[in-house]
């Protein structure tokens, strides 16, 4: 029987849509009036924004995921199992996360809050910059789905220490090189050798069929890789796709195996496992080329060195940075000289400065 008084605020939305939202204060309904007249002038009105939660979006969006991986749309296993790990673990963490934010609740600010504690958590810097990828991407989804307007995480970067990114990749030695293989068994220190060779990230070998190699032309080509799960997938980016030279040596070496495996038809896998399937990075490791490395007294070294020992043979054989991006199947030239830079001989940058020099004052 109490007389009440409410305010409710009565508009239509971008879509032609009629929406009205009760307030108790007439404060707060101006407020609200004010902030829909702005949306509303700018484009960035969604009417979803205010019922869906961070959550909902998040698990809308690994469905969606889900669905692309099952139609080979440019979706690995992998890449939504990480995509999951990061929206369960830290996303939608209750104690640190953004499940109950609403998504016209999200700001830069709130994002921003949300990586600070997660840094204090102790998570680390590179993998809390994946972390706010996947929200990232997450947003995006969003946007696509007429649920949001504005991606609140664009923009939040997370900062590393000062001497971030000064740290020089040193490849291994050859004589580091030579004892290791020598630790090695025969089988293991061929997969060994051709990685040293030819630069290939380990997905990239494992997935190598014998139809790749062009024996005629001393080269192999770059066509896939396969993950932790046996999935085949493209490269990495569209510069895995490449060609790369191979020695009169290791061609020798690949007929030889090609001999002697029963896994020598076009269409087998040049690193077959017993049963003609992808070898397992992981237990190859872990079984192999470890126990290799700690007899060498080697500890120091993994498996990823291979790759960076023989980019550092190619700049030591003189090779133009161009080239060995290519190689490398390194995305852009930028990478290679982030990485690599340093390896060049400084008489080569040398007579490059002078040579600029020489253009300006000529």
């Amino acid at each position: 029987g109490r007389e009440r008084t409410a305010y409710t605020v009565d508009y239509t939305d971008g879509y032609g849509g009629r929406q009205r939202k009760q307030f108790v204060r007439w404060k707060e309904a101006d407020s609200f009036r004010i902030k829909i007249e702005g949306q509303l002038s700018k484009g960035t009105y969604r009417p979803d924004a205010e019922k869906l939660t961070t959550r909902e979006a998040c698990e809308a969006f690994l469905e969606h995921c889900d669905g692309r991986m099952r139609r080979n749309e440019r979706m690995t296993r992998k890449m939504l199992t990480v995509y999951r790990g990061h929206v369960k673990n830290y996303i939608l963490d209750p104690r640190h996360g953004l499940a109950r934010y609403k998504l016209n609740q999200l700001t830069a600010r709130n994002v921003g809050d949300f990586r600070d504690r997660v840094r204090t958590a102790g998570v680390s810097v590179p993998t809390t910059r994946k972390i706010l990828s996947t929200l990232h991407v997450a947003l995006e989804y969003a946007i696509s789905q007429d649920w949001l307007a504005v991606n609140a995480a664009h923009g939040v970067k997370v900062i590393g220490s000062r001497d971030e990114g000064s740290k020089r990749i040193i490849p291994p030695t050859k004589d580091q090189m030579k004892t290791i293989l020598k630790a090695a068994n025969e089988d293991t220190q061929f997969m060994i050798l051709f990685a040293a060779s030819t630069g290939l990230r380990a997905g990239e070998q494992w997935a190598l069929r014998w139809a790749d190699i062009n024996f005629e032309q001393s080269a192999l080509r770059v066509l896939r890789r396969v993950d932790s799960y046996g999935e085949e997938g493209p490269p990495k980016s569209a510069a895995g796709v490449r060609d790369v030279p191979l020695s009169e040596h290791l061609l020798y070496r690949l007929r030889e195996r090609r001999i002697r495996s029963p896994y020598s038809a076009n269409e087998d896998l040049i690193f077959a496992n017993k049963r003609g399937s992808h070898t397992c990075h992981d237990n190859m490791v872990k079984r192999r080329f470890r126990p290799a490395v700690l007899i060498a007294e080697k500890p120091n070294i993994n498996w990823h060195s291979l790759r960076h020992y023989a980019i550092s043979t190619w700049i030591e054989a003189g090779l133009a940075p161009k080239t060995i991006q290519t190689f490398a199947g390194h995305s852009s030239l930028s990478i290679t000289m982030d990485r690599y830079g340093h390896l060049f001989p400084s008489e080569d940058h040398k007579a490059a400065m002078d040579a600029i020099a020489g253009e300006l004052m000529g």
